[in-house]
């Protein structure tokens, strides 16, 4: 049986910084000692993609499926590095240091690391730059003239620029890349910085005994390089732009389900190229994370289809992938691979047979647990299987705690304390799961960091189906005290799950 592991949620945008965002600086590191002093053995973190204001700065929303976002990238750590100098660090006020202030952090770190790259090329570069745009040639090229045209065509989506543009045509492809080199150029190096951060800070973790896991999305922004460079795997029109849209059905988030709007793949294409853009993708994220999490896996055997235009969710039709097929190709390409599967929501028969033949673990969160009935309830810690990761909540709950004060019926709150066995308050409730989670037989636990300090809707990260506000919270400074350490590690050791 596989040695019981627990850890915490917590993306890297809610920890303290005085930038404005939570990124791979000092604080970062701070967390992975807490991670360490509390027994906890994993960290699981949001994707880590670049983020737009203009859609509510989510992860899942994102301009690249492989670049990393040059938000993250810790100024402590490049002026430790010699890539800055203290003038060069702004002083720099936020009058909300409990939320992400993502326009500010923009400006202020746009400065910064414009000056960073003044500073490499009086350098004259580095053998460490070259090697990594040679070895991330396959995006990367591709990922910097797209970041370089948004820029010089007003930011506009990428079906709007100039045909010759739009369809990338040999001869602008080739001009821009010589007219644009610099900016080119200094995108490539805002990723080998964030790269380079990453990896020192993964490589922290790892001597930690610290396993990173980290989120795939199913779908890629229709405005991304990735479809501006690959649009013959998408389902396009003649003019490029798509024909349907993703979403999801109506659910327990949304009564008119949830228009994404990305785009569709084509999974004939992708079958007959041996899904060779989801094989590089899926390599590339085991590069970055030990355990790799597969967003909405549910789409990956049937997708929910709306036809472009519409204004819900709502009219849509489920249309069958090749799963059996694509996770073939997939763990004969990465035996070894540890991927967990976002099986929530309404799973039908066939998702749970791809589940059982390539033996991917699912999840199963306790606030969906008392509801129903409490003898063949699956959420339940009784009714659970070992190769399953249990959850007290995810990015996108409340918090327990406002879930306990806002959300739970009279049905379910009495079910929860019979089934704790006495009766308990919102300041209770969240340590009270946490317990339930880690006495279960679930292979893995994983509690979001709002848990594990009891906090209310306030704190919550994600609302679905709502555009703003989301996104936004961190970590207090001085959170992380010896007390919180000692309390989690002693829950954790009494329950099998103690790192060692």
């Amino acid at each position: 049986m596989a040695k019981r592991k627990s850890g915490i949620l917590l993306h890297l945008t809610s920890l303290p910084s005085g930038y404005g965002i939570g990124d791979m600086g000092p604080e970062a590191y701070s967390f992975v000692d807490f991670l360490k002093a509390s027994g906890q053995t994993v960290w699981q973190i949001l994707p880590l993609n670049p983020t737009d204001t203009a859609l509510g700065d989510s992860p899942y929303h994102s301009t690249s499926a492989f670049a990393i976002s040059p938000l993250l990238i810790s100024p402590d750590t490049l002026l430790k590095e010699g890539f800055l100098q203290e003038s060069d660090l702004p002083s720099v006020d936020f009058p909300l240091p409990g939320f992400c202030d993502y326009l500010a952090a923009k400006e202020i770190k746009e400065a910064i690391l414009g000056r960073a790259f003044e500073r490499f090329i009086e350098r004259g570069g580095s053998k460490d730059f070259d090697g990594f745009v040679r070895d991330n040639a396959h995006w990367l090229e591709n990922f910097a003239l797209f970041q370089t045209l948004k820029g010089k065509f007003d930011d506009k989506v990428w079906s709007d620029w100039p045909k010759e543009f739009r369809d990338r045509e040999p001869h602008a492809i080739a001009s821009a890349r010589q007219e644009l080199a610099e900016f080119i150029e200094r995108v490539k190096f805002y990723q080998f910085l964030a790269f380079s951060q990453w990896r020192l800070l993964r490589d922290y973790c790892r001597g930690c005994g610290i396993s990173v896991m980290g989120d795939v999305t199913i779908y890629v922004n229709y405005d991304s390089a990735d479809v501006w460079t690959h649009p013959e795997i998408f389902d396009l029109d003649s003019e490029k732009r798509p024909r349907a849209v993703a979403g999801v059905p109506p659910d327990y988030f949304s009564q008119t389900g949830q228009l994404w709007g990305n785009p569709l793949y084509k999974w004939d294409v992708l079958k007959n190229r041996g899904y060779d853009w989801w094989l590089s993708r899926i390599s590339h994220n085991l590069s970055l994370y030990d355990r790799i999490r597969m967003d909405h896996f549910r789409g990956f055997v049937a997708f929910w289809e709306v036809r472009a235009g519409e204004k819900s969710a709502l009219n849509g039709r489920w249309v069958e992938a090749p799963a059996m097929d694509f996770f073939a190709h997939v763990t004969k390409s990465f035996p070894c691979a540890r991927i967990i599967a976002e099986d929530l929501g309404v799973i039908t028969p066939d998702v749970v047979e791809v589940m059982r033949r390539f033996s991917f673990p699912g999840m199963r969160l306790l606030i969906f647990a008392f509801g129903g009935n409490m003898a063949d309830n699956p959420y339940l810690p009784h009714n659970l299987r070992n190769k399953c990761v249990i959850y007290t909540g995810t990015h996108d709950n409340n918090t327990i705690r406002g879930w306990f004060e806002e959300e739970i019926t009279p049905s379910e709150k009495m079910h929860l304390l019979r089934y704790i066995g006495r009766d308990v308050g919102p300041q209770e409730i969240a340590w009270e799961m946490i317990r339930l989670a880690m006495m279960s037989v679930a292979a893995t636990a994983i509690f979001p960091m709002q848990d594990i300090m009891g906090l209310g809707s306030e704190a919550r990260m994600n609302r679905p189906a709502t555009p703003k506000g989301n996104w936004k919270w961190r970590l207090a400074p001085d959170s992380l005290t010896p007390d919180l350490a000692r309390r989690l590690r002693l829950i954790t050791e009494t329950y099998g799950r103690l790192a060692g």
